[in-house]
């Protein structure tokens, strides 16, 4: 029998050090501070392709955290497909913890732009990010997390998140509840994806509750799940690189819109000024 337990409890702290030895951390070039993303991987663990996508959102001008949620957790691939990829163990509201933690990382650095962070997830990642935005701060997120001392709001300096092919399903609380920050959302879709849904995804994601700004959905004819990953092992997946480069110029242009200067007003001049 394949085993995960859960995630230790763990101060804020602890947690950080236990993500940083195994992730992976892209800057562009210039001088800082940075807008910066969390990228966070999907069931199967956090592959190659990842870094592709890391790379396109540095060469949009955003520093990149590719979190690896596995490492510090002994988790195998073999026992996150068994384990994690079936809902057994590591739902997305526990591993929350781990975007709480490389918020509060993101926000130390000299580096980082502390109000102009974004996440993205895949799929199980996506979970993890919208469950993350949806719980409430205080007991909730500590209870779910495992984490002793969050922040009074984890989430301070979150400015987007970025969803490809997310789970939002049975067991989600962003799927029954909504989420809790105002901030945009872009979720992509495979019209051919039989892992998370497409029809009853777009469905979930249309009815999605959120302060003011609906999420902005994209349906990707043809794709599949995992549509992006090269080497992906499932036979209900298929890579597709015409729609690889198209969702990476989509992740490109959403950063580019999060980390544009928003304009102020123009006062009216008074009649004869």
């Amino acid at each position: 029998m394949v085993v995960v337990p859960a995630s230790p409890r763990q101060t804020v702290q602890q947690r950080i050090d236990a993500l940083l030895p195994n992730a992976d951390v892209l800057h562009p070039e210039g001088k800082g501070p940075f807008p910066t993303v969390i990228q966070l991987h999907g069931c199967g663990g956090k592959g190659d392709f990842q870094l592709g996508w890391a790379k396109v959102a540095r060469d949009a001008g955003w520093a990149v955290v590719v979190v690896d949620s596995y490492a510090f957790r002994n988790i195998t691939r073999l026992q996150a497909y068994a384990t994690v990829c079936t809902g057994m163990h590591l739902w997305g509201r526990e591993r929350a913890g781990d975007f709480y933690a490389m918020m509060e990382w993101t926000r130390r650095q000299d580096w980082a732009n502390s109000q102009r962070i974004a996440v993205a997830g895949w799929s199980h990642g996506g979970w993890t990010a919208l469950d993350g935005m949806s719980m409430a701060p205080g007991q909730e997120m500590a209870s779910a997390t495992r984490l002793t001392d969050l922040p009074e709001d984890p989430l301070v300096g979150l400015a987007g998140a970025f969803c490809v092919y997310p789970y939002v399903g049975v067991g989600t609380i962003a799927g029954s509840r909504g989420t809790r920050v105002d901030v945009p959302i872009k979720a992509l879709v495979g019209t051919q994806d039989v892992i998370v849904g497409s029809r009853t995804l777009l469905r979930t994601l249309e009815r999605m509750k959120t302060p003011r700004t609906p999420v902005e959905i994209v349906m990707l004819e043809g794709a599949t799940h995992a549509f992006d990953e090269p080497k992906a092992k499932d036979l209900r997946v298929r890579y597709d690189p015409e729609l690889t480069e198209r969702a990476h110029r989509m992740y490109a242009d959403f950063l580019k819109a999060l980390a544009a200067p928003v304009a102020m007003p123009v006062p009216a001049r008074a009649p004869g000024g």
